[in-house]
């Protein structure tokens, strides 16, 4: 495949739309070309990663490949535009801690480490049940249909994201919308204006909405996480409006996107696996081991960008300064020289190291929630649910960034 035919297919949403096209491709690549060049049509060209130890060893070799200034996939005119918009001051999206490097990168991130740390989310352990146990009682008031997505998996990790930053309920609605349309811009079933407009948009009024925030914890502040970012020092000096901007954005965006996502996209794996759901009901797996399974199989965020700080070589390929690399996580979590056959959904595949977080010092800040998250909504799940069938056809979002189920129609029957 020529470099254009390949960078055409791997940006096309409808390659990430169909499971058997986008598999089709990768796996031909990590056999034929696990580093290739593509030149899609109007959009920057860069090298396509897509074997699970390219992955790892980019990401270890963060000095050398870097986040900024490429972060995720846009065309030629949406990279326009979002620059115009960040100059403008418009859109926090240029700060996040996704898209930052070496000191800046850990000072920002240190922020709020020990706030996501295992001890801390010990903490907030019993609320993060409550909340399940609230999601599971939505689920039942639908009376044994559903659309998982839509009434279920849409809103409880959306609420345990609003439990850390102290935000109140009446506000989840205006949340949830935002941030379906940062990440599924153009998404038709999605309100946003389409491509990267609707994201700078929806951006933009996040930015509104947590600088409020900030006033209040600066004045007041609380016991939660928003307390914590909108007083938080770097080198001694407060940070400034923009980094708590992108901070809020990345957590209300990815640490509720994300684990939605891989919460539906878990459920429909086990409905397409019988056998598996059946491991998971007589405890011959643990739900700790399904859910890492969740996670290799769903792969919600599809790629990042890293570019070359120097003249480089990388599987010695020369790799000159400035070039990007699009690291396709789904890709290694399918690598055969890892994973035991890997198109096989399995709940209880030891060892599962998959890279749905990524690697590295960029690796995931949230991941313990999330899986604390999933953990505890899949034990309430398992309790209080008998069974379950899939009741019409599964939609995925039309992206291809941060993917997962728009439409996971079911009916069950409780305990």
């Amino acid at each position: 495949m020529d470099s254009r035919a390949l960078g055409d297919a791997v940006v096309d949403t409808a390659t990430y739309r169909s499971e058997a096209a986008y598999h089709n491709l990768f796996t031909r690549l990590r056999r034929e070309t696990p580093l290739a060049w593509a030149e899609p049509k109007g959009y920057r060209p860069f090298w396509v990663v897509t074997k699970h130890a390219d992955i790892r060893d980019l990401e270890l070799r963060a000095d050398e490949f870097i986040n900024a200034p490429r972060t995720f996939l846009m065309t030629l005119e949406e990279e326009k535009k979002l620059a115009q918009a960040q100059a403008a001051g418009i859109t926090p999206m240029g700060r996040s801690v996704a898209q930052l490097d070496g000191g800046e990168h850990k000072a920002i991130r240190g922020a709020t480490e020990l706030w996501f740390a295992p001890a801390n989310l010990n903490t907030i352990k019993d609320q993060v049940r409550r909340i399940a146990r609230e999601a599971i009682d939505d689920m039942l008031a639908h009376g044994g249909s559903c659309d998982f997505v839509r009434d279920v998996a849409l809103w409880y990790p959306l609420r345990v994201i609003m439990l850390i930053l102290g935000l109140p309920r009446e506000d989840e609605s205006f949340l949830l919308k935002l941030t379906q349309e940062t990440f599924s811009p153009s998404d038709p079933d999605t309100d946003a204006e389409a491509g990267v407009a609707g994201m700078i948009e929806a951006s933009r009024l996040i930015q509104e909405y947590f600088a409020a925030v900030t006033a209040d914890r600066r004045c007041t502040p609380r016991d939660d996480a928003a307390s914590v970012i909108s007083n938080a020092k770097l080198n001694g000096a407060p940070m400034s409006d923009v980094d708590i901007a992108a901070y809020y954005l990345t957590i209300i965006t990815a640490g509720h996107d994300t684990t939605s996502s891989t919460t539906a996209g878990g459920l429909l794996a086990l409905l397409q696996n019988p056998g598996e759901f059946e491991k998971l009901k007589s405890g011959a797996a643990t739900v700790d081991s399904a859910v890492s399974e969740f996670l290799r199989w769903t792969t919600p965020l599809k790629h990042f960008f890293r570019t070359a700080a120097a003249d480089t070589a990388f599987n010695d390929i020369a790799i000159s300064a400035g070039q990007n690399l699009m690291v396709c996580y789904p890709s290694g979590n399918r690598d055969e020289g890892v994973f035991a056959d890997p198109f096989a959904f399995r709940i209880d595949r030891k060892p599962n190291p998959h890279l749905t977080f990524g690697y590295g010092p960029h690796i995931c800040l949230g991941q313990h929630l999330a899986r604390l998250e999933m953990r505890t909504f899949y034990e309430e799940f398992m309790a209080r649910i008998d069974h379950v069938e899939l009741a019409g056809p599964t939609a995925l979002t039309e992206t291809n960034f941060v993917q997962g189920l728009k439409q996971l129609p079911i009916t069950f029957r409780p305990k």
